[in-house]
């Protein structure tokens, strides 16, 4: 019986290195990700494995990522976390000001609180839309911090002298100019990116081929695992 049961395995044994082999992700570094060469973390705690994500409110692509990012958020281990980077490379879209304005709700503690909320009032009400309504010019004046200050008194009760302080504190400074370096080290060059725990740059071009989000959420959840102990 024995020399029977080691016949079926030896036998079956190139079938399952077939069956591995092909349901092994055939991800490239350098076409798919990108190991960066100086990994480094903005603000995380230790021994979290932490996807983060640059993005920035007034990115439209940014509004129709939120899914995804629910998605990646549902699938981490225990010790994994979502962290957001927003992004000011858009200077001509006012995005220095809801960089200014994120890191102002983080000081405050309601960034996460107020994170859906800021998309839509972008992209949804309009309370601090960049565009035009009919989406073919951007509005002149662009919404200024004043305008964010409006806002977050109206959805988390912060009273607008006591945001505008955050906002322009050294801390948020400091916090502007780290999240710029962190795009510059990584070669950000567009939003939204996906970076994992320091070390990888997930290409943009993974969900433009077949498969879509539903391949890059793979590519991170195996990124995210590369990582888990």
């Amino acid at each position: 019986m024995r020399r029977v049961l080691l016949l079926v395995v030896a036998l079956l044994a190139p079938v399952w290195a077939t069956v591995a082999s092909a349901a092994a992700p055939a991800w490239v570094e350098g076409k798919d990700y990108v190991r960066i060469q100086s990994p480094r973390q903005l603000g995380t705690r230790p021994g979290k494995i932490v996807v983060t994500e640059v993005f920035s409110y007034a990115c439209p692509a940014c509004n129709a990522f939120r899914p995804v990012m629910n998605r990646i958020r549902a699938a981490l281990p225990p010790n994994g976390e979502i962290a957001y980077v927003p992004a000011s490379f858009r200077p001509d879209e006012d995005w220095p000001m809801f960089q200014k304005a994120f890191y102002a709700a983080q000081a405050l503690g309601i960034d996460k609180q107020t994170h859906d909320a800021m998309f839509d009032a972008v992209w949804k009400t309009g309370e601090l839309a960049t565009m035009q309504q009919d989406g073919r010019a951007l509005k002149v004046p662009a919404p200024s911090i004043q305008d964010a200050a409006k806002f977050y008194a109206r959805v988390a009760g912060v009273k607008p002298e006591a945001f505008l302080a955050a906002a322009q504190s050294f801390d948020v400074d400091r916090k502007c100019r780290e999240a710029d370096d962190f795009l510059k080290a990584f070669q950000v060059l567009s939003t939204p990116t996906v970076v994992v725990n320091g070390k990888y740059r997930v290409e943009s071009s993974v969900a433009s081929g077949p498969g879509g989000y539903d391949k890059l959420i793979e590519l991170v959840k195996w990124l995210v695992a590369q990582e888990h102990p």
